[in-house]
């Protein structure tokens, strides 16, 4: 079993692999990894905060374009309700409504780009 430390996209990880299909050392010696220091895990990025700075948001939970959006402000949702197509990839998914109430604002339009975690709609 080796050990390695990983760094994706600021986050340290420390993972042990097993090594498949080869022949494994008659009890080589292994020695200690020296203690890394862990490098400082970068802030994360402050999420625009809502229209009205109340309510939850619903963020993209991956890049893609906008193909439709299926409700308006002031329309009431439920949990699960579908408020906007975004297709990434190639494949068309539903985005959803994440709490129950009323949308108070909508960020996007059919045909925009968004980023993951960008901020589709708000809902109070």
């Amino acid at each position: 079993m080796k050990r390695f430390n990983l760094t994706v996209n600021g986050k340290a990880y420390d993972v042990a692999v097993d090594e498949v299909g080869g022949s494994a050392p008659a009890a080589a010696p292994v020695s200690a990894p020296a203690p890394a220091a862990a490098a400082p895990a970068p802030a994360p990025a402050a999420a625009p905060a809502p229209a009205a700075g109340k309510g939850t948001p619903v963020k993209a939970p991956m890049p893609g374009n906008i193909l439709d959006v299926k409700v308006s402000v002031g329309d009431s949702v439920t949990t699960g309700q579908v408020l906007v197509v975004l297709e990434a990839m190639k494949m068309e998914n539903d985005i959803v409504a994440n709490a129950t109430g009323k949308i108070t604002s909508i960020n996007v339009k059919k045909g925009d780009t968004v980023n993951s975690d960008d901020v589709i709609a708000t809902i109070a």
